[in-house]
């Protein structure tokens, strides 16, 4: 199938041909048609994908062919957890929309804005925005959602792990009750289900492929080691196979931090990107990794949550997180447009309850071995507890265990 099959306009088909798209992925063979004939969507697909030009394209096209009104209000709402992700999006409409006669601009949190509140001012058909600045400039009057008459919720899962579920309803209070909605997750949780019967009318079910898949060609790999000699190995396995762009998870800001200026000390060009960052040092870092000026961009979860780097050959796990669905998210920023990719997992005694978890829910056992001469300094013990669901707060693996073993013995 070719993208001249999917009903698209020339215009749309002229600006896929300039970016060098001649088949569309599985997402968009499946979401463009149903999202085309005004039919409400839910679709299940991860970061890497192509799910954003699978509700870009045909949002495009139902807005150029409408009226178009005047003072150009906001005609089409998408939501999106981050600002990075936001960035990306609005990067992806103004692409595609290269040939027609539309506007576009991003809203997000973190910097001035003024700028954002004149642009408002002078008409905008899509805005791309995060759920607070949104609510923030509506409440300041900067702009109206009466005549929003396509809604996207993208990466919802996400949204409703970081709390904005409040957000997302007070934002739906504010839109036309008559709309086309499009819902885009990683997962059908049963949370992300839920969400979708208040907001959906009769909707398509889309999946790209089954839940909680990992790419064909991402090799993933664990070397066991003791917690206090993750960062002298993995400094160790980027010099020595002089890796150029490699993205690291961490579990926590500080960590990041910590781990950024340990490899910058030892002449690797690393950056931290998170939640404490501004947004300026965030776009800085995520511009300089992506042109090769950093080698390192170290990340927690939800900074790199939807974060589009084509290509990206290596993925390693400085901790392993504690949801094992994150896990699925992490590698998948690897091995993508047929690429090959490699996931590596720095993991030690009191993350195996992780990696038992990680296990069960890809249904395969994973590869471990141990580098000559970071040989851990305690065995690694067979039976330990496989975490709990998405969703659940969980203590330490060690925690874990010891709650395991009393339930056992009841």
């Amino acid at each position: 199938m070719s993208f001249n099959t999917l009903g698209l306009s020339d215009a749309l088909l002229n600006a896929i041909e300039k970016k060098g798209y001649t088949i569309p992925s599985p997402i968009q063979e499946k979401a463009i048609p149903p999202i085309l004939e005004r039919k409400d969507v839910l679709a299940s697909a991860q970061t890497g994908t192509g799910k954003t030009a699978g509700f870009t394209l045909p949002l495009l096209q139902i807005l150029s062919e409408g009226q178009k009104l005047r003072k150009r209000p906001v005609r089409s709402l998408i939501l999106t957890p981050t600002r990075e992700l936001a960035a990306q999006i609005l990067e992806n409409v103004r692409e595609y929309s290269e040939f027609l006669d539309l506007r576009s601009m991003v809203i997000f949190g973190g910097v001035n804005a003024n700028p954002q509140i004149r642009g408002l001012r002078n008409g905008v058909d899509i805005l791309v925005a995060t759920p607070g600045r949104l609510l923030d400039l509506h409440n300041q009057k900067a702009l109206s959602l009466a005549s929003v008459e396509i809604l996207v919720l993208d990466e919802a899962d996400r949204m409703l792990d970081m709390g904005f579920q409040r957000d997302i309803n007070k934002i739906l209070n504010l839109l036309p009750t008559k709309r086309q909605n499009l819902l885009f997750s990683a997962t059908f949780s049963k949370e992300i289900k839920q969400l979708a019967s208040g907001i959906l009318h009769n909707p398509v079910w889309v999946e790209a492929a089954p839940e909680n898949t990992t790419a064909e060609k991402v090799e993933q790999k664990i070397y066991l080691v003791d917690q206090k000699r993750k960062s002298e190995l993995i400094i160790k396995l980027i010099s020595d196979g002089n890796w150029k762009q490699v993205l690291v998870f961490t579990r926590t800001k500080h960590g990041a931090n910590r781990l950024s200026k340990k490899m910058t000390e030892k002449g690797i060009t690393a950056a931290a990107i998170h939640g404490n960052k501004s947004q300026g040092a965030r776009i800085k870092a995520l511009d300089g990794f992506k042109k090769g000026t950093v080698r390192v961009l170290v990340a927690t979860d939800i900074a790199a949550r939807g974060l589009d780097i084509p290509l990206l050959p290596h993925v390693i796990n400085f901790e392993l997180p504690n949801i094992s669905e994150d896990y699925v998210h992490r590698i998948g920023r690897t091995g993508r447009a047929g690429a090959s990719g490699q996931a590596i997992s720095l993991v030690c005694q009191e993350e195996v309850a992780y990696i038992k978890g990680i296990e069960k829910l890809l249904g395969e056992k994973l590869p471990n071995e141990t580098l000559e001469g970071f040989e851990p300094t305690t065995s690694f013990k067979k039976e330990t507890a496989v975490p709990k669901s998405k969703n659940q707060r969980r203590s330490t693996p060690r925690s874990n265990s010891r709650n395991y073993d009393r339930r056992a013995k009841k």
